[in-house]
């Protein structure tokens, strides 16, 4: 795992992005995995100032999410759809039949995250995945468990998870309890990990991850046994490194 500490949530904005582009310039149709949350927010502005530049093109890339909310509609101001596309899919020349969002609607759940995977399978696999980090260690919404599932799936939030979206909703009590995740087997086959992590209340999940046991209870801790992952990380999440 290559660690890299910057001094603030700008720089770390900045440098995740700059990998990102990197990888577009390398292979203009790279199959990218996608997270949401507040900690990409600054690298999908900076990604969009790169294109509003010339300097990155999206016309070929293909993206997956990794999770979204059960029961929120699309158009939803907090689902995840609605992010992406507010925060970067609306501003940049992505295909739309390009972009691939987990499914939580009325239909079959359990083929729809099946026809997921496929998907990914289709493109090739995921080129470059985009992970946040949850404080209680979960990756998507991969949460801590006895067992992990390794594709695509429904997940029951922690509580700990709902208090910490709660600040996204008008009340704790708004936010979903469920949610569709990619699994791990996905993330884990992708060939290149970008995780991103800021601020002092991810510094114990971010220290466990990369000094402490391989476990269930901490899904990010799996990540010590991918080949290829970069973590950036402010100096307050790197507090206990």
């Amino acid at each position: 795992m290559e660690i890299k500490t910057v001094n603030n949530y700008r720089e770390l904005s900045e440098k995740a992005a700059a990998i990102v582009a990197g990888e577009l310039n390398r292979r203009p149709d790279s199959v990218l995995g996608l997270a949401t949350g507040s900690t990409p927010e600054g690298m999908y502005a900076q990604l969009v100032k790169m294109y509003n530049k010339k300097e990155i093109d999206f016309n070929d890339v293909v993206t997956f999410n990794l999770d979204e909310y059960a029961g929120l509609s699309p158009e939803h101001p907090q689902s995840y759809h609605f992010y992406m596309y507010s925060n970067f899919f609306d501003h940049i020349n992505i295909k739309p039949g390009n972009i691939h969002i987990p499914y939580c609607g009325d239909q079959d759940l359990d083929l729809a995250c099946k026809e997921y995977d496929q998907k990914i399978k289709d493109a090739g696999g995921i080129n470059l995945q985009i992970l946040g980090l949850g404080v209680n260690g979960h990756i998507g919404f991969n949460e801590p468990c006895e067992y992990l599932y390794t594709d695509t799936h429904l997940v029951d939030l922690t509580a700990e998870t709902i208090e910490a979206n709660s600040r996204f909703f008008s009340s704790r009590e708004e936010v979903p309890r469920q949610a569709v995740t990619m699994g791990v087997a996905s993330i884990m086959h992708a060939e290149k990990i970008l995780l991103m992590a800021a601020g002092e209340n991810k510094a114990r999940a971010v220290q466990l991850m990369c000094c402490g046991r391989i476990t269930t209870s901490l899904p990010a801790s799996l990540l010590q046994l991918h080949r290829n992952i970069v973590l950036i990380v402010d100096r307050e999440a790197a507090a206990l490194l």
